[in-house]
C-alpha cells in the first residue's frame, strides 16, 4: 500500500494539484476570498445532484481553512477510498461549467486529453492508499 511517507504520492498529489490548477480562472467569492479547484469540484459534484461523502467529510474538519488545503484533504480522500476518477469524471461532465472555470489551454477542454487523464486516475483505483486523513 502506498502510505504518507511516499516519495511517489507527494509526486502524484502535487501533479493532480497541477493538473487542478493549470489554467484554472480566477475567480472570486462574495467576500473576496480566491476560489481554487475545491470550488470548482464541490460545484461540480452539487450540480450532479449527490451528496458526496468526501465533500462532507472535509467541510466537517476545522483546521482546514483554505481552499487549498480542503482540495488537498478531498484529493486524499478519493484517493483511500477509490472515488478519484469518478468525483472527477462526474465534474467534467458538463461542458458550461468547464468553460466558466478553466481557460482554453485546459486539458479538461479537450476530450482526447480528459479521457486519458481520466483513464489514468481509474487504474490508480487498483493500488491501496493508507493515508492519515
Amino acid at each position: 500500500p502506498v502510505t504518507d511517507g511516499s516519495r511517489e504520492l507527494h509526486s502524484l498529489c502535487a501533479q493532480l494539484e497541477f493538473l487542478l490548477q493549470f489554467d484554472l480562472k480566477e475567480k472570486r467569492s462574495f467576500f473576496g476570498q480566491r476560489k481554487d479547484y475545491w470550488d470548482f469540484l464541490c460545484q461540480g459534484l452539487a450540480q450532479c445532484r449527490q451528496e458526496h461523502e468526501g465533500v462532507h467529510f472535509v467541510t466537517s474538519l476545522d483546521k482546514l481553512k483554505t481552499p487549498v488545503g480542503r482540495g488537498r484533504a478531498f484529493l486524499r480522500y478519493c484517493l483511500v477510498h477509490r472515488q478519484l476518477a469518478e468525483s472527477l469524471q462526474l465534474c467534467l461532465l458538463d461542458p458550461e461549467s468547464l468553460c466558466e472555470w478553466y481557460y482554453a489551454r485546459s486539458p479538461f477542454l479537450s476530450p482526447k486529453q480528459r479521457a486519458e487523464i481520466l483513464g489514468s486516475l481509474y487504474e490508480l483505483d487498483c493500488v491501496t492508499f493508507h493515508l492519515a486523513l
